[in-house]
Parts: C-alpha cells; sequence; structure tokens
C-alpha cells in the first residue's frame, strides 16, 4: 500500500504515533489524510478508531490550524448517533491530529455514481438520519445556553458515511460555519462547499441558517434517486 508523507516522515502501516498504531489509509481531504488506526492501552486493551492528519501544506499555517482547532471544539460538544464523533485532538512532534470515531462502512458517493439510483425507501431513510444529526448540530449550544449556530456547509454524497450496521455517520466539519469560530475562514462572505450541493445563499454569500443544510439534504436526496 502506497505511504503517505507528513512533514518529511512517512506514514505507514504499523508506525505509532502515541497511542495510535496506524493500520491503513481510508481518505484524502482537502486539509488531512484519514487512517484507521489501532488504539492501544494497558492490559491488552484495542480499539480501531479513525486518525485525521492534517496534511504537511497546512500544519504550520495558524489559519489552517485554527480550522481544525474549531472542527475538533465543535465535533466534540455533537452527541448524536448519526454524527461522527471526536474523541481527542493530539499533537506528536510536527504531527496535529484528530482522533475520531471509526465507522465501518463507506461514503454514500460510493452508491451515488452515474447511471447508479439508490431504492427510494433506502434514500429517503439515509436522507432522514442525515437531518437528524443536522438537527443535533443546528442546536448546538455553549456552556451558557447560547446557540451557537453551526452549519456544516459542504452537506454531500462524500461527507455522509453509511455503516455496514445501517448507521448513517456525518463527517468533516472542517468547512462549518460557527458563531464562536476563530478561524476567519468561516466568514459568510466567503464560499465555502461543494457547488452541486450548495444552497443558493451560501453560493450568492448572503447569511447562513440550517436551512442552508437542509437544501444540501435536498440536494443529496435528489441525487440518489
Amino acid at each position: 500500500m502506497e505511504s503517505i508523507t507528513i512533514l518529511g516522515p512517512v506514514l505507514a502501516p504499523g508506525q505509532v504515533i502515541d497511542r495510535h498504531e496506524l493500520v491503513c489509509p481510508i481518505g484524502d481531504g482537502g486539509m488531512a489524510h484519514v487512517w484507521a488506526a489501532r488504539q492501544r492501552g494497558p492490559h491488552g486493551f484495542a480499539k480501531l478508531v479513525a486518525l485525521k492528519v492534517i496534511h504537511s501544506r497546512f500544519a504550520e499555517d495558524p489559519a489552517f490550524r485554527r480550522m481544525f482547532f474549531d472542527e475538533a471544539r465543535i465535533v466534540s460538544a455533537i452527541q448524536h448517533r448519526n454524527v461522527a464523533q471526536v474523541f481527542d485532538l493530539g499533537e506528536a512532534g510536527s504531527l496535529l491530529y484528530l482522533v475520531m470515531e471509526y465507522v465501518d462502512g463507506e461514503a454514500l458517493f460510493g452508491l451515488v455514481a452515474p447511471q447508479k439510483r439508490v431504492p427510494v425507501p433506502i434514500a429517503l431513510r439515509i436522507a432522514a438520519d442525515a437531518c437528524a444529526g443536522l438537527h443535533a448540530v443546528h442546536s448546538l449550544v455553549d456552556a451558557a445556553g447560547r446557540p451557537r449556530n453551526v452549519v456544516h456547509r459542504d452537506v454531500s454524497p462524500q461527507n455522509i458515511l453509511l455503516g455496514t450496521n445501517g448507521d448513517v455517520k456525518l463527517i468533516d466539519f472542517g468547512i462549518a460555519y460557527a458563531r464562536d469560530r476563530a478561524a476567519a475562514a468561516t466568514a459568510i462572505d466567503s464560499v465555502k462547499g461543494k457547488a452541486r450541493y450548495m444552497a443558493p445563499e451560501q453560493a450568492r454569500r448572503e447569511p447562513l441558517g440550517p436551512y442552508t443544510d437542509v437544501f444540501g439534504v435536498g440536494a443529496v436526496l435528489f441525487r440518489m434517486i
């Protein structure tokens, strides 16, 4: 399997980062590589997790580091079965990573290739579960009970995982908009996301809200059927 280079060192199966033994690469996004990893503990404890490691070209960029920290802060506060959890944020030397829930399955994107259609009952179940996860996202409040106004901004087949056990999980809050984000890249005048699933107000750089993500789910549903 091809290895991945980050900040000089080569990441490869079997390498250990803190308590995490890399198993195999499972994804490559705009900001980071994602690996399946085995988390080790005392007395033979082991747990399979997903390790999201920031790309080398962003690791020393203060703006992208803030985006990464923001993603960790936002997602770790969301507790819902339809949102993949973030368990921890770590640094090991020059490596910056998130420890996330491992989902045994694949992205919805693999089911919506050209000329493929998802059976309507299954498509509706996927869309309903995605909406349930988004409701938890949109309902998120801070310690004082104030709405955090989180908007995913990138609801798409690439960011909806389908588990072999039937679970539907939203992932990748790297470009999410939130009231209390530190990263300037979430400003409403910054267009982020995939054009095929982007709400009109998002494309026009207008204020965003839960309706922005609901449009994304509708576009995904349309693509499925």
